[in-house]
C-alpha cells in the first residue's frame, strides 16, 4: 500500500463523465483511483452546482486531481466557478487521444490514459507529504478540568 494510504490522506479527484470514449474514461479512472484508495472521487456537477457540502469538500485543502477528456475542460471549469484551480489538471485529447462518440475507448488508449494518470498522481503525492498537508482529522482532544 502506498504512504498516502497509510496515512489515510488522499488528493481528490473530479472527472469528466461526459457520453464521449474519452470522457467516459476519464471517469472509469478516477473510480478506479476510488475504489483502490489512492484518491476520493468527488462529485463534480455538484461542486458546478454549488451544492454546499461539495464545494467545502473541494475547499478543503486536499490536492485536486481534474481529469478532462476533451478541450472544453468542463470539470477545470466546474472548479474555477467556485474559485478552485486543481493542483494538476488533465486534458485526455492534448496527449493524442481522440475524441469519439458512441464507443468506449480502446485498450491502447486505456493504458496510455492510465500511465498518464499515474504520473500525475503521484507527482501530487509526493508534493503531499514534501509540503506535510494537513487536514482535518477524526481525533477529538478532551480538556481536562482541574
Amino acid at each position: 500500500m502506498a504512504d498516502h494510504a497509510k496515512h489515510n490522506v488522499v488528493p481528490l479527484v473530479y472527472a469528466c463523465s461526459g457520453c464521449s470514449n474519452v470522457a467516459q474514461l476519464c471517469n472509469n479512472i478516477a473510480l478506479d483511483l476510488d475504489r483502490r484508495g489512492q484518491a476520493r472521487m468527488s462529485c463534480i456537477s455538484g461542486v458546478g452546482g454549488g451544492v454546499s457540502s461539495l464545494v467545502r469538500l473541494a475547499r478543503s485543502g486536499l490536492p485536486i486531481l481534474a481529469l478532462d477528456g476533451c478541450e472544453l475542460s468542463c470539470v477545470a471549469a466546474c472548479l474555477g466557478k467556485v474559485g478552485i484551480v486543481p493542483n494538476e489538471h488533465l486534458v485526455l485529447t492534448e496527449f493524442g487521444l481522440r475524441k469519439r462518440q458512441g464507443c468506449d475507448a480502446a485498450e491502447e488508449a486505456r493504458l496510455q490514459a492510465n500511465t498518464i494518470v499515474e504520473a500525475a498522481l503521484t507527482k501530487i503525492t509526493e508534493t503531499m507529504f514534501d509540503h506535510a498537508v494537513t487536514v482535518a482529522s477524526p481525533v477529538c482532544y478532551l480538556e481536562l478540568g482541574e
